[in-house]
């Protein structure tokens, strides 16, 4: 594949990212603050769009067996797209109706998550069997960042399309977004993937039957394990910053978001640095992103545990802790998309999109768990500490465990092995 189409590929990523932008972001914050719903609502509207990304799997499947990606990422595209849209619509109903409102929402969230699950995970299995070794660093750091992209483009036009505030204005801008995500994700994908025929019917297997195949190997299985134990503690710091810097060291507002940008600074700092070292090791790409991954797990055990200090030691360089933070968080993540890449096509059979369908299942699982998680526990602490700081010195603590244990997950998950061109990544179960 070449970069001008790994870059079309991104703009998928952008799309997707501009209408998950739009949903968990801007509907959010209207439904709790302009309509003073309880927060419970957009919560559980979020989850129920992480938890349909349990289809991911079969979806990953049925693009496995159709011999072609494409109609799957358009079609989830449109799917996405719709569900913006309704979620949109629906949040005016509850303008007026808080339960027909809420009712309509449900089935909106859903397609989101469908449409999510469809888009993401055949996009990257494409990937996976497309581009070669030597640009999947680079490829996995541009599709994450131009997913950035898509998020921040909608935020840009969402403070302009939004003023004065209406709901009419709130479903002309969803209508803006959505349409304008699924005709250039459409136009960007058309065309990128070089075919190579369905299997023939009698060779396809069913479902479940691949689904244990995937499940039976060893690597993929642990690999998925890890995605879970990496992706709880990445997103369970992500409600509990700002908090966290505005009850224990009394910022102000623009200063708890002044920490925020810091940390997605940092974020993009970490993936640049990968992209440039994946593309520099050459015959060591491999072991490269094993070691950005596990270094990146570590060193973001080691800033969460200098935010614990941070409410306990008057002084702590805060602002120098989140934006190293930022850089191992994005170390972490780009590389171990850049190393799930590399796994998605080993393995028994075309299963790459199985395989990235159970990682992605178990990312989807995650980041609807640690939200929650971090917020009750860090309310659990305080009831049962006392103390704000130690609270979320606790939450600290319990966060870097976790990304401790995901570093031992991915030194045991996958090793590198002298292939015949010196590139090739292969898993063995670990020793």
């Amino acid at each position: 594949m070449s970069w001008a189409a790994i870059l079309r590929l991104g703009v998928v990523n952008a799309a997707l990212g501009a209408v998950v932008a739009l949903v968990t972001f801007t509907l959010n914050r209207v439904m709790t603050v302009e309509l003073a719903l309880p927060a419970i609502v957009p919560g559980a509207l979020v989850a129920l769009h992480y938890a349909v990304q349990l289809l991911r799997p079969r979806l990953g499947f049925g693009s496995d067996v159709g011999g072609r990606r494409t109609p799957w990422i358009i079609g989830g595209l449109a799917i996405l797209s719709a569900g913006g849209l309704l979620a949109a619509a629906s949040v005016a109903v509850m303008a007026r109706h808080a339960l027909a409102g809420i009712a309509l929402a449900v089935p909106a969230f859903a397609l989101v998550g469908a449409g999510v699950g469809a888009v993401g995970t055949s996009s990257l299995a494409l990937m996976a069997v497309q581009v070669a070794p030597a640009r999947r660093p680079a490829a996995a750091t541009s599709f994450w960042l131009l997913m950035i992209f898509g998020a921040i483009l909608t935020a840009g036009v969402s403070s302009h399309a939004l003023h004065p505030f209406s709901m009419h204005a709130l479903v002309r801008l969803a209508g803006l977004v959505t349409g304008g995500a699924f005709l250039a994700g459409s136009l960007a994908v058309w065309g990128v993937e070089r075919t190579g025929g369905a299997p023939a019917a009698a060779q396809r297997p069913r479902f479940a039957a691949a689904l244990a195949d995937v499940w039976r190997e060893q690597a993929s299985r642990r690999f998925a394990v890890f995605v879970f134990v990496s992706m709880l503690a990445y997103s369970a710091q992500e409600l509990v910053l700002e908090p966290f810097a505005g009850a224990v060291l009394s910022l102000t507002p623009a200063q708890t978001a002044g920490l925020t940008g810091l940390h997605q600074a940092g974020v993009l700092a970490g993936m640049a640095l990968v992209a440039l070292g994946g593309s520099l090791a050459g015959a060591g790409r491999a072991r490269a992103m094993r070691g950005w991954t596990m270094g990146g797990c570590a060193g973001s055990a080691a800033c969460l545990l200098g935010l614990a200090c941070a409410g306990l030691v008057p002084g702590w360089p805060i602002r120098a802790d989140v934006a190293l933070l930022g850089v191992a968080n994005g170390a972490f993540a780009v590389s171990a998309i850049g190393a799930m890449l590399g796994l998605a096509g080993q393995g028994r059979g075309a299963r790459a999109g199985v395989r990235m369908g159970v990682w992605g299942a178990a990312q989807a699982v995650a980041m609807g768990c640690g939200g929650l998680l971090s917020t009750g526990c860090s309310d659990l602490s305080r009831a049962l500490l006392g103390s704000p700081a130690l609270a979320y010195a606790a939450v600290f603590l319990g966060q870097a465990a976790l990304f401790l244990a995901a570093a031992r997950l991915a030194a045991r998950v996958f090793r590198t092995e002298a292939a015949a061109d010196g590139s090739a990544l292969g898993l063995v179960a670990a020793a």
